[in-house]
């Protein structure tokens, strides 16, 4: 219990050092502790897959701040500054975005995210899903005047498609929240350059929706697709409700994950990439049929139960998941506008 403590603990302090930061060492020092804090509860089942996992994870997050040191020194040696501010170089700005990439497992830098995910349990995954994309996020977000938007935009378009296109093959439920995420992920890219605030409201959301499934799959105790077919006689409320913010994280009106996608896509509008905004309408389909496969499995197939199998549900006394199924489904009409 003392080890948990001071690693969570740990895990928060980190991300709060990144978020107050206005000097890069610093934002630099709270993604390491961030990175380190995480690795113990990655091995707390000491299973191959999951030692497997936090190596992949330590290498990659190694690299990534490896390259937000080296940006960040490059454009200190040119400007003579070390303030997180509006005015980078260009290539240090280039390379910085694509160090924060590969921290949140954008395409094409998502190569260890569903492998990370899958050798993780479902707890832990969410903490990986959740909070540790915060702090690269705000740093990308305090940063977002100065990033490329060719590279932004080409980001933006290769994880919408490549988080679509990964997720159809799996039938692991871990897998298919990495490819979610790194699909999600693309829509707020394209969107940082012009509307950072937009790109937040996204993020957000986001969050709200995979903490809700994450929790849900706990819930259930479900790792895969067959697993997932038994909790209609589980617990059959929650495999209606989590059907439904299955399809809320799709983006489907007139659940809440359909607010982020439209007033994404008109911002894209107002700034005349017509085309680029279909592209990536378009691609969210490819996302849109493995989410719809998952709640056919979920709703559509009965495993084959028994007449007198015991009704777990009825002595079901956990109601965490009641707030964040609510707010996950019904924010639509709080649209800003």
């Amino acid at each position: 219990p003392l080890a948990l403590s001071v690693v969570i603990s740990s895990l928060a302090l980190g991300t709060i050092i990144t978020l107050s930061s206005f000097h890069w060492i610093l934002a630099w020092i709270g993604l390491e502790v961030n990175t380190l804090a995480i690795i113990p509860l990655m091995t707390k089942t000491p299973h191959p897959r999951a030692i497997e996992a936090s190596t992949k994870y330590f290498l990659t997050q190694a690299a990534a701040s490896a390259l937000i040191l080296f940006s960040s020194t490059m454009n200190a040696w040119i400007t003579g500054e070390w303030t997180i501010s509006t005015d980078t170089t260009s290539a240090s700005a280039i390379m910085f975005t694509i160090a924060i990439a590969m921290k949140l497992g954008i395409a094409p830098f998502h190569f260890w995210l569903p492998e990370v995910l899958q050798g993780l349990s479902l707890s832990t995954g969410l903490i990986l899903s959740t909070w540790q994309k915060l702090a690269p996020f705000a740093l990308l977000i305090q940063f977002s005047q100065s990033t490329n938007l060719s590279l932004m935009l080409t980001l933006g378009i290769i994880s919408t498609v490549i988080g679509g296109w990964g997720g159809i093959n799996q039938t692991q439920v871990r897998k298919i929240m990495a490819f979610s995420s790194t699909a999600h992920l693309g829509w707020m890219m394209a969107t940082l350059k012009f509307s950072p605030p937009l790109a937040l409201l996204n993020f957000s959301l986001y969050i709200l929706m995979t903490l809700t499934l994450f929790l849900t799959f706990i819930t259930l105790n479900t790792k895969n697709m067959p697993e997932l077919s038994t909790s209609w006689s589980k617990i059959p409320t929650l495999s209606v409700l989590s059907l439904l913010s299955l399809l809320s994280l799709s983006g489907l009106p007139p659940l809440t994950g359909f607010m982020p996608k439209w007033l994404i896509a008109q911002e894209l509008v107002k700034q005349d990439l017509i085309i680029f905004a279909l592209l990536i309408l378009m691609s969210t389909l490819l996302s849109l049929f493995f989410y719809l496969r998952l709640t056919y499995t979920m709703s559509l197939t009965l495993a084959p139960n028994l007449a007198h199998s015991p009704a777990t549900w009825l002595f079901s006394k956990k109601n965490i998941l009641a707030t964040p199924l609510i707010l996950s489904l019904f924010l639509l009409p709080i649209t800003p506008l």
